[in-house]
């Protein structure tokens, strides 16, 4: 019985860390894309990005939630071993390095606001997993 219990932890590990480099991919196309692709699925807009909730400081909550999803990925894919691609350092980096980013590309703009967010998904997610131990 403990030999499937453990069989069964491994393949959920495994796919929450397949699951976890796919998000990263999915991360990079959306964004690097030159104008929103969520926006075009929901709205048929490049230019208009979706609220998930309506707040005061707009799309920002998008960057939030969605790296506290990442580093949530990364948090728990750094249980079973240490790699670098789930090492916090890493997803830091990603959250600052995205959104300096968008000062190239086309139709993208960088603004405080969501890399205000980006940290703050990742350092939410820190901070609950030092409260949890």
């Amino acid at each position: 019985m403990y030999y499937i219990k453990f069989i069964m932890k491994n393949i959920l590990l495994k796919f929450i860390e397949y699951l976890y480099y796919l998000s990263l991919i999915a991360l990079f196309i959306l964004y690097l894309y030159p104008g929103s692709l969520i926006g075009y699925f929901f709205y048929g807009d490049l230019g208009k990005q979706p609220n998930i909730v309506d707040n005061p400081i707009g799309t920002s909550i998008n960057h939030l939630f969605c790296f506290m999803y990442i580093t949530t990925l990364a948090v728990i894919c750094n249980l079973k071993q240490s790699r670098f691609f789930t090492n916090i350092y890493f997803i830091f980096f990603i959250s600052i390095f995205s959104e300096a980013l968008h000062y190239f590309i086309p139709n993208r703009a960088f603004e405080y606001y969501d890399l205000f967010a980006n940290v703050s998904g990742v350092l939410i997610i820190l901070l609950f997993k030092k409260i949890i131990k």
